[in-house]
């Protein structure tokens, strides 16, 4: 009997110590789920070529925010990103014990217990802008981008 409580004990603060985290740790945890294939100017250097086709633009880039042309009647095309970032991340961890004694040892009612949280938040906006000029013959002429982050 005594060892079925002993293991009981150690099964219960393995997985109250599982569930603890420091806020730094709930940091880098959010931070790692914020990445993905989005927009970016790295990607811009990389891919958007003088030359290239509106077909070909569109296929890397997607579809531009807002298309216009210049004083020349010329396409320009414009993507205009904004995102805001918000994420939290909590946990709370923690073991309490009642002892029920019966028979010699215990002597009567006991109990302890211990309770622990953290968490971490973070919130940022990223802002780019990108734009594509096109020649008459309907190939990038020019381009341009901008990006921020606060």
């Amino acid at each position: 009997m005594r060892t079925i409580t002993q293991g009981m004990a150690i099964v219960a603060c393995s997985f109250a110590l599982l569930g603890c985290q420091s806020a730094g740790q709930h940091m880098a945890d959010v931070q790692s789920g914020m990445t993905g294939q989005n927009l970016s100017v790295g990607k811009v250097q990389r891919e958007i070529r003088v030359g290239m086709s509106g077909a070909t633009v569109t296929e890397v880039l997607g579809s531009p925010n807002i298309v216009t042309t210049d004083e020349q009647r010329r396409e320009v095309w414009v993507y205009d990103k904004i995102a805001t970032d918000r994420a939290y991340s909590a946990s709370s961890g923690g073991v309490s014990a009642l002892f029920l004694g019966f028979g010699t040892g215990f002597g009567g009612l006991g109990g302890a217990g211990t309770n622990s949280s953290a968490g971490a938040s973070s919130t940022s906006q990223r802002t780019l802008t990108v734009i594509i000029k096109f020649g008459t013959d309907g190939l990038v002429r020019d381009f341009a981008y901008h990006q921020s982050k606060f």
